[in-house]
């Protein structure tokens, strides 16, 4: 990959969309992880305005501690960039206290997870519309169409996304020459949505370069009878979670009125 020449290609692309739209910048919330580091770091590159909100709800501090040092050397760097730290710890609490209790437990942990992401999303938007910017995704080219590793109008409720056409490893690349802070390259990749240390590996069974190569050989048209071993219990996991997740990546469905009921 032509490193410096994709960078360069999406910070113009960021810079000539806001203009195009008439907003001033960008929003993007900024976990600690390698995905919104380089996005941020990407949108701070357009030198339009770019707030970036610390967002925790029971967060790990390490992952709060990686967010906030990352913040702070945006704006050592860039004159365009401004935070705004949020504490959400209190809402999501106060909305599980609100909510009746279920049977499932597991399934409830689940869907407050989700929760988790769509409250950000919400908080996101709120200082979008006050600042006149655009929310800028995180989502990388496996998660968003590969696995639909993301939360449906959570993180994935966004209004651009910069890296969505770059793997993983990918992403790895663009954040060596941006200089990203070595505590972000090093740590293992996780959404950070349930209040422990579980990584994205934990949850789906297969690291991102696993994943690559799962994807890549989908898209050869390849089998799971064709792969034995690791490699087929990786392609079996792909497969799986492309196909419970279509719902998140293909449009919404539209229930169309045929001419003869109208």
């Amino acid at each position: 990959m032509q490193t410096e020449k994709v960078i360069d290609h999406i910070i113009n692309w960021l810079r000539d969309y806001a203009n195009k739209a008439g907003m001033k910048g960008f929003v993007i919330g900024v976990s600690g992880g390698i995905d919104s580091a380089v996005t941020s770091t990407l949108c701070a590159k357009t030198g339009l305005d770019l707030l970036c909100l610390e967002m925790p709800i029971h967060q790990f501090e390490n992952q709060e501690t990686r967010a906030e040092n990352h913040i702070k050397w945006l704006m050592r760097n860039f004159t365009n960039v401004n935070k705004q730290p949020i504490n959400l710890t209190p809402v999501f609490d106060s909305l599980v206290a609100a909510l009746p209790p279920v049977n499932d437990e597991e399934e409830r942990f689940m869907s407050l997870a989700n929760t988790r992401a769509r409250l950000r999303m919400t908080t996101l938007y709120y200082f979008a519309a006050l600042n006149g910017c655009l929310v800028a995704g995180t989502g990388n080219k496996v998660e968003d169409f590969g696995v639909g590793f993301y939360t449906k109008y959570g993180d994935g409720g966004v209004d651009l996304s910069p890296i969505a056409d770059l793997l993983k490893t990918e992403i790895y690349e663009v954040a060596n020459v941006l200089g990203i802070n070595p505590e972000i390259m090093d740590a293992a990749p996780t959404d950070g949505l349930w209040g422990d240390d579980r990584t994205d590996e934990d949850q789906i069974g297969a690291s991102y370069p696993e994943l690559e190569w799962a994807m890549s050989q989908n898209d050869q048209g390849k089998m799971i009878k064709d792969f034995s071993g690791r490699e087929k219990q990786v392609f079996t996991i792909f497969r799986k979670l492309n196909s419970v997740n279509q719902h998140k990546m293909l449009p919404i469905p539209i229930c169309e009125i045929p001419d003869r009921l109208k």
